[in-house]
């Protein structure tokens, strides 16, 4: 079996500021969007045509970056500790021990592209098919910063499979999926190819955000069965985790975009 390097989640130690891994990540997921925002703009004409350029990208990633994060946090405390954090208020604002929710910050950055498309006057729809390519890679290091950190590894697999894994975090020596690995491959890589290759050609409104929805969705929902269910939630109705749960409202809504984009078209 293959053991977790346990790496140090502090990355560099500067005096009594600590830089960690994580934090790292979730700046190489900023610096992919803006990146990949201008190599949009730059390489497909309807891209530019539809008026976007650097500025525009940078106000747009201080849009999503709230959206991130304060979605993030908040998502967590709904979706998974209410009781816990009704109870100890004050450890919201305590983001430095963890716990983040994509699927809040999913709708933390669709309220912020509201608000974005507000100032700017501009389709809410115009704006997150724009940025549904450039969202994966971001999902990538978010995936590789748990794997560093040793945390929401998988299920029990057999120790004599090839993938099999233990992680010194779980302390109890069970062989595991690296289920960060496999999200990281899927949300991060796959889907970043698919969408990528997908919006290189104009498409009808709202249909590259709906092939996003579709594919996180879809590859979240196959990721969770080898990744462990949270110890406080354990696996819900039909034997489904949280995550799969949030993910169905993402598969729905991006088909009926799709049907919506293609009918309108």
């Amino acid at each position: 079996m293959m053991i977790h390097p346990n790496f140090d989640p502090v990355a560099l130690q500067l005096g009594p500021l600590a830089i960690r891994w994580y934090g790292l990540m979730y700046l190489a997921a900023f610096a992919a969007f803006m990146l990949l925002g201008r190599l949009r703009v730059a390489r497909y004409a309807h891209v530019k045509a539809a008026g976007w350029n650097s500025e525009r990208i940078d106000d747009l990633l201080f849009y999503g970056v709230l959206g991130v994060v304060l979605g993030g946090r908040l998502g967590y405390v709904l979706f998974y500790k209410p009781g816990y954090y009704f109870s100890h208020p004050l450890e919201i604002l305590a983001v430095w021990q963890g716990g983040m929710a994509f699927h809040g910050g999913f709708l933390g950055v669709l309220v912020a592209m509201w608000l974005f498309a507000r100032k700017h006057k501009l389709a809410w729809f115009d704006v997150v098919d724009f940025i549904a390519p450039l969202v994966p890679l971001g999902l990538a290091f978010g995936r590789l910063g748990n794997f560093i950190n040793g945390e929401l590894w998988g299920r029990a697999t057999d120790p004599a499979a090839p993938w099999a894994m233990v992680f010194p975090q779980a302390r109890d020596g069970i062989a595991r999926h690296p289920s960060q690995l496999y999200q990281f491959a899927l949300e991060g890589v796959v889907l970043f190819c698919v969408i990528w290759w997908f919006a290189r050609v104009p498409r009808p409104r709202g249909a590259v955000a709906g092939l996003f929805l579709v594919g996180y969705g879809a590859c979240r929902f196959v990721a969770e069965f080898a990744r462990e269910p949270d110890n406080f939630l354990g696996l819900l109705t039909l034997g489904l985790s949280m995550g799969q749960w949030l993910s169905v409202p993402m598969i729905v809504g991006g088909l009926a975009f799709f049907y919506a984009a293609y009918r309108t078209r």
